[in-house]
């Protein structure tokens, strides 16, 4: 097959993107206030077409409680490809007891030893997953 027939980006499909999302753990929360944009690593879960993450108290928590819409994106990568998955949607802090007893029985645990009670919830309004063919640059000129 020569390298020209070779597709280097695909678009996925809204399943592949929430499959993606189902294998990995850590991503990137994007989230902006007052037209100052921040971002902040989270180990997250995806079940039921939403994402969860836990947190404590502090600027994170602050920032998506000032302006709840937020980006958020994870990736892999292997050895031929690579994969990235950005979800934009609409943050929101689990308050309900019967939905705070259903996040503490997913697998979602911090990663480093510090507690976070807080879970917060991620509504995807659009999602958006693409997977990349990797190898050499082509011939430039």
């Amino acid at each position: 097959m020569d390298i020209d027939d070779v597709k280097p980006i695909r678009i996925l499909t809204e399943d592949e993107s929430w499959n993606a999302l189902l294998s990995a753990s850590l991503g990137r929360l994007a989230v902006s206030v007052g037209g100052v944009p921040d971002i902040f690593p989270v180990n997250f879960v995806a079940a039921d077409r939403r994402l969860l993450f836990r947190t404590a108290e502090g600027t994170k928590l602050l920032e998506l409680t000032i302006n709840n819409q937020v980006a958020f994106e994870t990736d892999g990568v292997g050895r031929d490809e690579a994969w990235s998955v950005v979800v934009k949607g609409t943050a929101s802090v689990v308050e309900k007891h019967s939905e705070i007893d259903a996040a503490d029985q997913l697998p979602l645990h911090p990663l480093i030893p510090t507690l976070k009670y807080i879970y917060v919830e991620i509504t995807p309004t659009e999602i958006q997953g693409r997977r990349f063919q990797l190898g050499p640059e082509p011939d430039r000129y």
